[in-house]
C-alpha cells in the first residue's frame, strides 16, 4: 500500500475516535442519564431549651411540694374577703337569744359555737387571744350557725409539715386554710412512719388544755410544771380511726415545750424543735402557730390525718382554691 493511501486511512480513523470519544463525554454529563443517588436528609431532633427545662423541673419540684397557703386573715377579718364559713355580728349586750342578764363575749361564743380566743382575735385584728374587752358596736366574726363544717390536719411525716383544713359538709368543699411546719417524733425504724409519730387517721379529743408558768400537774407519774412539756396549749387525740398504726391515748398537738434560759434563768420557748424528729410522738407547733390552730379547732369536730406522703392522703370532700358563697 503506498504511503499516501496510509495516511489517508489513519486521518479517519483518528476523526473517528474523536467523534466516539465527544459522544460518550456528553451523555455521561446530561442530567437526563445522571445516575447519582440523593443523599439521605439528616433528622433534626429538637432538644429543650435552658428555659423549658427549668419550669419542667419547676413543676415537678412544686408537685413534690406540700402546698403552702395563708388564709387566716380571712378567717378574722369582718371585710369583704372574709370567708363564707364565718359572718360578722355586732355587739350588744341585749339579744334575742338571751333573757334574763346581759350577753358577754362567752354567750356569744356558746351561742354561734366559736371560742372566746376566736372572737377576742376577731374582735382585736391581732394574735390577742385573752383580752376579751368588747363594747356595743363593735364587730367581730363568729362561725356561721347554718354551716355544717368540720377541721381536718394533713400530716405529712416526711416533709415535717401540716395543713389545716375546714370542710363545708353542705357544698362539700375542702379548703385549706394554712400550711405548718411542725415537729414530729423520734426516728425509729420500727415504726410505720419510720418515726414515734404514728401513721394514720383520729379525731381530736375534748380534754383541751391551756398552761401558763407555773401550772403544775403529774406527767409520768412526777409533778411538773407543765409547759415545759406541752407549751402553752394541748389537744388531746380523741380516737383512733381506720388506718390508725397505734391507739390514740398519750398523742396530740401540742405547743413547743419550755425551757430555763441559762443566761436569763426565765422560762423561754425551745423552738428548735420545730422541723425536726425530736418528741416522744406528738405534733409540735410553735407558740404562735399553736395558739391560732386552738382557737380555730377545738369548738368543731376536728381530725388529724398522718401521712408519709402528703400526695397519698384521703381527705373528704373536694378541695377548692375559691370556695363558694
Amino acid at each position: 500500500m503506498s504511503a499516501p493511501k496510509i495516511f489517508l486511512i489513519t486521518a479517519l480513523a483518528a476523526f473517528s475516535l474523536i467523534g466516539v470519544v465527544s459522544v460518550v463525554k456528553k451523555n455521561k454529563s446530561s442530567p437526563e442519564t445522571s445516575t447519582s443517588i440523593p443523599k439521605k436528609e439528616k433528622k433534626v431532633v429538637a432538644k429543650p431549651s435552658v428555659t423549658e427545662g427549668k419550669k419542667e423541673k419547676a413543676v415537678k419540684s412544686s408537685l413534690n411540694e406540700f402546698p403552702s397557703i395563708d388564709r387566716m386573715h380571712q378567717l378574722f377579718t369582718t371585710g369583704p374577703s372574709k370567708l363564707p364559713v364565718v359572718e360578722t355580728v355586732s355587739y350588744s349586750s341585749t339579744v334575742p337569744w338571751l333573757k334574763g342578764r346581759p350577753a358577754w363575749v362567752a354567750d356569744y361564743a356558746a351561742y354561734y359555737g366559736t371560742s372566746r380566743h376566736f372572737i377576742a382575735r376577731s374582735l382585736h385584728g391581732k394574735a390577742d387571744y385573752f383580752n376579751q374587752t368588747v363594747s356595743a358596736g363593735r364587730k367581730f366574726n363568729v362561725f356561721r350557725k347554718d354551716k355544717k363544717i368540720q377541721f381536718h390536719l394533713l400530716v405529712d411525716v416526711s416533709r415535717l409539715k401540716m395543713g389545716l383544713y375546714y370542710h363545708d359538709l353542705d357544698t362539700q368543699e375542702r379548703v385549706l386554710l394554712k400550711t405548718y411546719a411542725v415537729g414530729l417524733g423520734r426516728l425509729d425504724n420500727r415504726k410505720p412512719s419510720g418515726s414515734l409519730t404514728p401513721l394514720g387517721s383520729y379525731s381530736l379529743g375534748d380534754k383541751i388544755a391551756i398552761y401558763t408558768p407555773g401550772v403544775t400537774s403529774y406527767f409520768q407519774d412526777q409533778k411538773t410544771e407543765m409547759i415545759r412539756v406541752f407549751g402553752t396549749r394541748w389537744i388531746p387525740f380523741g380516737q383512733a380511726l381506720e388506718g390508725s398504726s397505734e391507739p390514740a391515748k398519750g398523742y396530740g398537738i401540742q405547743g413547743a415545750p419550755w425551757t430555763v434560759d441559762p443566761t436569763s434563768g426565765n422560762l423561754t420557748e425551745n423552738r428548735d424543735c420545730i422541723g425536726k424528729y425530736d418528741s416522744d410522738g406528738c405534733i409540735r407547733l410553735s407558740l404562735e402557730d399553736m395558739e391560732e390552730l386552738f382557737a380555730i379547732v377545738i369548738t368543731k369536730p376536728a381530725f388529724v390525718h398522718i401521712v408519709n406522703d402528703f400526695r397519698s392522703a384521703s381527705l373528704p370532700g373536694s378541695e377548692v382554691a375559691t370556695p363558694t358563697r
